[in-house]
């Protein structure tokens, strides 16, 4: 397995819906995060799930090394981590994913 997902971590707790739609400001401007998926898994999950939707400016990948570094290869893995949602997003909603899913196989096979 550390030949496909890095070397073996502690679980961390995860954002199970991590997308720009569930950032949201208070009323004073700072920022918010709802999540109700929240899960524990492999820390390299909440990145790419991230960048599936968006692009997240280099001060967070910046915040997240300087917090806890990512792992060797981790950007490498980035679409094996994709599928799984991209998968999700196929049976919820619909057959506009496919193609997605396709290239994010692609990319990682």
């Amino acid at each position: 397995m550390p030949k496909i997902v890095g070397p073996p971590e502690a679980p961390s707790r995860l954002h199970g819906d991590l997308w720009g739609g569930n950032v949201h400001r208070t009323a004073t401007g700072a920022p918010v995060l709802i999540d109700p998926a929240v899960y524990g898994g492999n820390r390299e999950i909440d990145l790419p799930l991230l960048q599936l939707f968006g692009t997240p400016g280099d001060r967070t990948f910046a915040a997240c090394d300087e917090f806890l570094p990512r792992s060797p290869g981790q950007r490498e893995r980035v679409s094996l981590y994709q599928i799984y949602p991209l998968l999700a997003h196929v049976v919820l909603f619909g057959g506009s994913y496919v193609d997605s899913c396709e290239d994010a196989l692609a990319r990682w096979c």
